[in-house]
């Protein structure tokens, strides 16, 4: 696949390696300088610190997502740093055989087992994990708002426990839970996207492996006993005829009870550290809710969870000009991409009424797009429905003081304050 340089009209060359221009793969305080930079300068670079090539516009972005025959996303959920000795062994101890719900899974095993887990995600059942939401959004800002001196922290006031309770409800499992699995979640992106040495892995592979393991136990124990959650649609449909299988069930579970509640958590939380210094267009939302659903996409644009996800050559090919070799990885930096202004007019500014914002990449594009979006934005739509509602003098304190977790792909806060007196 060859993408023309559509701001020159020439091919753009590799210039050096991504710390040239300020790139530091693993920051995420503020990575949108150098993305500009590689953007403007070295679009497609080769950075040997993490061994990808490295690429950084909308139109060759979005493309290498169509061309899932080119780019093969089999290391999406590959560690970045490979499993030293210590992490292999307690995962083969533990019997860590998990592959990939679906993310690095190619067609037509991926269509086959989308299809499946897409019966789990219709209107309908969201329709019906609507009104419990809003209950349990109102009862976390009810204990929020009792805070004497009338100040909070978002993250874990409202972002940690949400998405979490939902994706645990939605497949079956006793909400109670949320705590370990916000455990074995942090551990899986720390030890597969993270830059840890072999010691550091060694907690996080032990965490994996009984992450799994309980997997395995959900679908073992909904076999016996179904019930009225997504576990039990997928056996249903097994049993119906569709040809997944136990292990392929319980991978899918490992995968949602992942990305169904990490990146919603860090969404709610950006959604607030974003929006609440923008005073005239938090306003105006104060005034028309109707507006909420675009500021989301606004959001999910301007500051999205996930800013750079991965991709591998299948057969020697170019992006922009530039050669890529068979097997090559590849890093697409989707939060460069939603920020280049050859798609989007003054990217760098945020803005709730920009027409065009539903254009972002940060679900990704193509047959691997989140299947779990309608349901993360559902949740942050409620969220600030009840906040606008609630709290219209919410506001944020000292955002800019705000830190970031590192991480190769997802950017996030570590925590957002925010008070309702008067500043």
């Amino acid at each position: 696949m060859t993408t023309a340089d559509t701001r020159t009209g020439r091919c753009p060359v590799i210039h050096g390696s991504g710390d040239d221009y300020g790139y530091e793969p693993f920051q995420m305080k503020d990575p949108f300088p150098a993305y500009a930079r590689l953007r403007d300068e070295a679009p497609v670079v080769f950075d040997e610190r993490i061994g990808y090539y490295v690429v950084t516009r909308y139109d060759e972005i979005k493309a290498i997502f169509a061309d899932h025959q080119t780019f093969s996303s089999e290391n999406t959920a590959a560690p970045v740093r490979p499993y030293g000795p210590p992490a292999k062994q307690i995962m083969l101890d533990g019997g860590f055989s998990v592959y990939s719900g679906l993310s690095s899974r190619q067609a037509p095993e991926h269509t086959r087992i989308r299809a499946a887990v897409q019966k789990g995600f219709t209107p309908r059942r969201l329709r019906l994990l609507e009104p419990p939401i809003r209950e349990r959004v109102t009862e976390l800002l009810d204990r929020m708002l009792e805070a004497p001196d009338a100040r909070g922290e978002v993250v874990r006031a409202i972002a940690y426990d949400l998405p979490t309770e939902t994706i645990l409800k939605l497949i079956g499992v006793d909400p109670a839970m949320v705590p370990t699995f916000k455990r074995w979640s942090d551990s899986r992106a720390a030890i597969t996207w993270g830059d840890l040495d072999d010691q550091q892995q060694i907690v996080h592979a032990h965490n994996l492996v009984d992450y799994w393991q309980e997997c395995q136990n959900v679908v073992a124990r909904y076999k016996e006993e179904p019930g009225e959650n997504l576990t039990s649609d997928l056996l249903r449909a097994q049993a119906e005829g569709d040809p997944i299988t136990d292990h392929e069930i319980a991978s899918v579970l490992y995968s949602l009870l992942f990305a169904g509640h990490e990146t919603t958590t860090t969404l709610i939380a950006n959604t607030l550290r974003v929006l609440l210094p923008n005073r005239q267009q938090w306003a105006g939302l104060v005034a028309d809710p109707s507006g909420i659903p675009a500021a989301v996409e606004e959001v999910l644009r301007y500051s999205g969870s996930i800013v750079a996800w991965r991709r591998r050559a299948t057969i020697e090919t170019e992006i922009g000009g530039v050669s890529i070799p068979k097997g090559a990885d590849i890093l697409l930096v989707m939060g460069s991409a939603n920020r280049d202004p050859s798609r989007f007019d003054h990217a760098d500014d945020f803005d709730v009424a920009r027409p065009n914002v539903r254009e972002h990449l940060s679900f990704g594009f193509g047959i691997h797009t989140c299947i779990g979006a309608p349901l993360a934005r559902m949740q942050v739509k409620i969220v600030l429905e009840e906040l606008v509602r609630r709290v219209p003098q919410l506001r944020a304190v000292d955002p800019e003081s705000v830190e970031f977790r590192e991480n190769l792909s997802f950017r996030v806060p570590t925590a957002v304050p925010v008070a309702w007196n008067e500043a």
